[in-house]
């Protein structure tokens, strides 16, 4: 399951020609690619392109009526590898995965695709995943597209320009012969806006014709001599066709007045922040008249010489407004201008930041810089820009700062891995710390207060990889975590395989929450959903034993802190050699919340007797030490004052977000910590015995309230 239903999206893929097209940005994507006659469509769900993949996943009957065939694939390389399809058949095939991770895992396939070259047009759609929203390490995808040879489509983010570059990159594609990339920020995909649709396509070459009718070409197939000749084939003709395509197509677009002293080369999807940063200076309007010349690139790689050496012609200084480290584009400009002997002088990371993501104040900031060098008279009318030092130094701000934690990321309310890391800890507290390799995924936030576990991340799947150093005699043994998706992913081979088959001595943790959480809830080969279009149930413990492993333990419930902490000291100090595999299954508390609170609503509704649960904290017995809370970390548990004088401490309390786990009253049994825990049930629509019982209790409880009260022994004042 996805963390929402499409069904209302599903609707607008069906629109035709004439009528309006409203939503985000990567839906717009999602429509294009049916405007433009895709034949297969695959990918990597993640942020911030999941929606597409979980749009399409819902549009079954849609794809089904046009012939386009989709599958969600299990991993970043089996998307990349899927585009084989158009290397020898006129097949328009897109994948999508986010990036850069997606493409360092899809780059072997995808060096291969662009060496080979391809007969129908192929895209990867990527989101660029960089900046101060992002989850992963700070990188650019443009060094790959260069490495390999595929053009790189940076569109400006609006709907209409999104959607042309999809349809024109097709296109560009198949006359270049040369796979293309659509490079899409977060701002771009969740921008919101409206097109005009057209009719979507049915493929024109089925991919039941190249099954019926295969073809081959030698000459495609990465294999010398053919291989030497395609390098020579880049360069030679297909980087020639594309330039010829994106120069008669205009795909780079020019605003602004034809001739002034100076101008600004910015990538396509940076230039709403470069407008903005205009309109802070007064040198632009909110409906994008400009009074600086702008040249906006939606095609990044490769560049058109002409039009550089046009834009520049005449001008004192131009500015590169290029995100991210290394400059490439800057030095690429340097050199095509050098040669033609263009003297204008080119400006970009002297004025603007190395590195780090390029927001509208940045802009401002280095667009400010470069106006006062080469054209300090437009400035003239300038207002002042917000002063970002001026808001932060405001009192009323820094008091917002101290009465507001910070807030780190972090396990949900409930969460089923955070159990995991309590026995770990207390296992730890035992025999001393281990060394603790994490992967990607929520497990990741172990690292973090109040667990801090885990030393290191290598990339999805390679958690157990990462402790192949430690494979020597010694003490203690390396754990570590490994979730699910990443075990699927491309932890089974790389990581599991490879600890049995160089006889790896350490702990490999097993995280199994039934979905691919983190990237919002998607199936995945072991989920517990039966899905008629997809193989489920498939067991880890069956897969690992499968590949060699001699010691599996599996636990069905990860809230069993107690027998999690026993069977990670057994694992950690059993003579058995060999890896040692623990397998910890409990479904996503997001994801069963997701599932289970529309049903039990609508039984609620219907009249049904229903029982929550509910933990809470009785005041009068905790001890204000806050134990549980150092091996727990969930949010619903926090901290109140109370009344009692004899108490200096805040006492622990349960907010009303609890969904029941039970994890708090778990940890503090198998730490032996305080019994103030207690666990009460909520019922709706009480039956008659419902109501008898607690009419019952309260009599009880009042009676022995009263009676307490009367033997109090009071001081008159």
């Amino acid at each position: 399951m996805a963390e929402r239903s499409f069904a209302r999206e599903v609707e607008d893929l069906k629109l035709g020609e004439g009528e309006e097209f409203r939503g985000e940005g990567i839906l717009a994507i999602t429509k294009a690619l049916l405007q433009s006659g895709v034949s297969y469509v695959g990918g990597y769900q993640g942020a911030p392109i999941s929606h597409l993949m979980d749009v399409l996943a819902d549009a079954k009957d849609v794809l089904d009526e046009l012939g386009v065939h989709f599958e969600n694939s299990a991993s970043e390389a089996a998307a990349a590898a899927s585009l084989a399809a158009s290397v020898h058949y006129p097949i328009r095939g897109a994948v999508t995965f986010k990036a850069p991770v997606g493409i360092n895992v899809a780059s072997d396939a995808i060096a291969n695709l662009a060496s080979g070259g391809v007969t129908g047009g192929a895209m990867i759609i990527i989101g660029e995943d960089y900046g101060e929203g992002s989850s992963i390490m700070q990188e650019r995808s443009h060094p790959f597209a260069m490495k390999s040879q595929v053009w790189l489509l940076d569109p400006r983010p609006n709907l209409p320009s999104i959607v042309k570059m999809v349809e024109d990159g097709f296109e560009l594609s198949e006359v270049s012969h040369t796979p293309v990339m659509l490079e899409v920020r977060i701002r771009a995909c969740h921008v919101h806006g409206r097109f005009i649709a057209k009719d979507n396509k049915k493929p024109n070459f089925a991919l039941r014709e190249a099954l019926e009718k295969p073809r081959r070409d030698t000459e495609r197939v990465v294999l010398p001599p053919a291989s030497y000749l395609h390098e020579r084939e880049k360069i030679e003709q297909r980087w020639p066709a594309a330039v010829k395509f994106i120069k008669e197509r205009k795909l780079n677009e020019f605003f602004g007045p034809d001739k002034a002293d100076v101008g600004i080369v910015v990538q396509g999807g940076l230039y709403n922040s470069a407008m903005r940063a205009l309109q802070q200076l007064g040198l632009a309007d909110v409906y994008g008249e400009t009074s600086v010349p702008i040249y906006s690139l939606n095609v990044t790689y490769p560049l058109v010489d002409d039009e550089v050496a046009e834009f520049a012609a005449n001008k004192k200084a131009i500015l590169i407004i290029e995100e991210g480290q290394p400059e490439f584009i800057e030095q690429a400009i340097n050199t095509i201008l050098r040669r033609r002997d263009i003297q204008t002088r080119i400006s970009g990371k002297d004025v603007l930041p190395m590195a780090g993501e390029y927001t509208p104040m940045v802009v401002t900031k280095g667009l400010k810089a470069f106006l006062e060098r080469y054209a300090n008279a437009l400035l003239g009318n300038a207002p002042p820009p917000p002063n970002a030092d001026a808001v932060l130094a405001d009192p009323k701000v820094k008091t917002l700062a101290k009465t507001v934690p910070p807030r780190p990321p972090g396990f949900c309310v409930g969460c089923p891995e955070r159990p995991i890391f309590a026995a770990m800890k207390l296992v730890q507290r035992e025999l001393g710390e281990h060394n603790i390799s994490a992967d990607i995924g929520c497990h990741l936030f172990s690292s973090l207060p109040p667990f801090n576990i885990g030393a290191t991340t290598m990339g999805y799947g390679l958690g157990p990889a990462s402790s192949s150093a430690f494979n020597v005699k010694a003490d203690k043994r390396p754990i570590s975590v490994i979730g699910d998706g990443g075990f699927w992913h491309n932890g089974l081979s790389t990581s599991v395989a490879n600890a049995v088959y160089n006889k790896q001595d350490g702990v490999i943790m097993v995280v199994d929450n039934f979905y691919s959480a983190a990237t919002g809830g998607q199936d995945i080969p072991s989920s517990r959903a039966l899905k008629d279009s997809r193989s489920t149930n498939n067991s880890i413990v069956d897969a690992v034993k499968g590949v060699g492993v001699k010691w599996v333990r599996h636990l069905d419930r990860t809230y069993d802190v107690g027998r999690m902490r026993d069977t990670l000291r057994e694992a950690l100090t059993t003579k058995q050699q060999g890896p040692k595999v623990i397998v910890a299954s409990s479904e996503c508390m997001l994801n069963k919340q997701r599932r289970v609170k529309p049903l039990f609503q609508k039984s609620v509704r219907d009249g049904e007797r229903m029982v929550r649960e509910r933990f809470g904290v009785d005041e009068d017995v905790c001890t204000g030490d806050h134990a549980c809370i150092r091996l727990s970390g969930c949010p619903s548990l926090s901290v109140k004052q109370t009344d009692d004088p004899l108490k200096d401490d805040p006492v622990a309390a349960i907010d009303n977000n609890c969904v029941g786990c039970g994890n708090c009253g778990e940890v503090s049994e198998a730490a032996v910590l305080c019994p103030s825990f207690y666990r009460a049930d909520i019922i709706h629509n009480p039956s008659r015995f419902d109501r008898f019982m607690s009419g019952l209790r309260r009599a009880v409880i009042g009676f022995l309230q009263r009676r307490r009260e009367a033997r109090r022994i009071a001081f008159a004042d």
